[in-house]
This record gives C-alpha cells, sequence and structure tokens, in this order.
C-alpha cells in the first residue's frame, strides 16, 4: 500500500485504534495543530544553538506520542509525569539563565522568532487539547505537556536573545 490509499476522501480520517471520524473533528483539530508544531520545530531545529537540537528533536518524537494519545481517545498514554518533569527542569535551567524581569518583543533574532512561532501554534495545540479534556473526557496528559512546552519554547527563544544581547524588553503600557 503506498501513500495515497484514497481512505479521506469523503472527508473521513482513521483513528489508532480503530473507526473513523470527520476531518474536521475535534481530535483531529488536535493532532493537526500537534503536526504543525512539530513541522515549525523541524524547521527551528536549523537555526537554534546546537544544545537546543537535540531538545527539539526529543520533543518532536514526544509529540508523536501525544498524537497517538489524542487519535486512540486516551487508550494509549506514553507521555506523563516523567516528561512534563524533564521540560519543567529544563524551563528551571534556562529561567536562571534569563532572569526575566520585563514583557519581551519577540523575534529579536531568526532563531528567537521560530522558536515564537513554535510557542504560538504550541499555544493553539493546547487551546484545541483543551477541548477534548473539557468536553470530551481525554487528553489530559497532552494538556499538561503543552502547557508546560509553550513555556519551555518561550524561553529558549529568550535566551538565544540574551546570549546574542539582543533581547528586548518592553515596559509596561499602563496609563
Amino acid at each position: 500500500m503506498g501513500i495515497t490509499t484514497k481512505t479521506g476522501d469523503k472527508g473521513l480520517t482513521g483513528l489508532f485504534t480503530g473507526g473513523r471520524v470527520a476531518k474536521f473533528s475535534p481530535i483531529m483539530e488536535a493532532n493537526g495543530t500537534i503536526d504543525e508544531l512539530d513541522s515549525f520545530l523541524g524547521e527551528a531545529k536549523h537555526y537554534v544553538p546546537e544544545e537546543m537540537v537535540e531538545i527539539l528533536e526529543k520533543i518532536q518524537i514526544q509529540l508523536y506520542d501525544l498524537m497517538a494519545e489524542l487519535a486512540s481517545k486516551g487508550k494509549y498514554t506514553k507521555v506523563g509525569t516523567e516528561e512534563v518533569e524533564w521540560l519543567e527542569r529544563l524551563i528551571q535551567k534556562y529561567e536562571k539563565e534569563v532572569q526575566l524581569k520585563v514583557f519581551v518583543l519577540p523575534g529579536s533574532t531568526i532563531a528567537s522568532a521560530k522558536l515564537d512561532i513554535c510557542r504560538t501554534v504550541g499555544r493553539r495545540a493546547e487551546r484545541a487539547v483543551a477541548k477534548l479534556v473539557i468536553e470530551y473526557g481525554f487528553g489530559q496528559s497532552a494538556l499538561v505537556y503543552l502547557n508546560r512546552l509553550s513555556d519551555l519554547l518561550f524561553m529558549m527563544a529568550r535566551v538565544i536573545e540574551k546570549r546574542e544581547g539582543k533581547m528586548k524588553g518592553i515596559a509596561s503600557s499602563s496609563s
């Protein structure tokens, strides 16, 4: 069997554990957004420092596991506490380096801009998964993971900007 199966020609797609759902279903919306994030991470790897490439590749693998969890309606769960704690340790490491005290204007370098795009796509994926959690009762571990992942991507972008002396903070515009 080749890549073209024609099984989706009627607007349905197969789930990991069998069965078919509409291509516009909340499950496929969430998985499509995670897949988009995965592709943007693939692009970002070509711009970030070498130490971050390995992190992004590990995240890409974990995103496949998240998509399997969602496509199985929560019957398959491989990403959990251990993976979230790994993200949290990385966030803490980068927070110590940056010591952020202001709002940041994204995109001061190409690498940080690529990570900020990943972060915002990750937040969109998080919103899509929140719908699954609240309305369908599965995806909780994916939701927590995506939340931490967005935080990590934010901090990685700031680290790059700080190291290159290009972080641009903005003051609050309260009147």
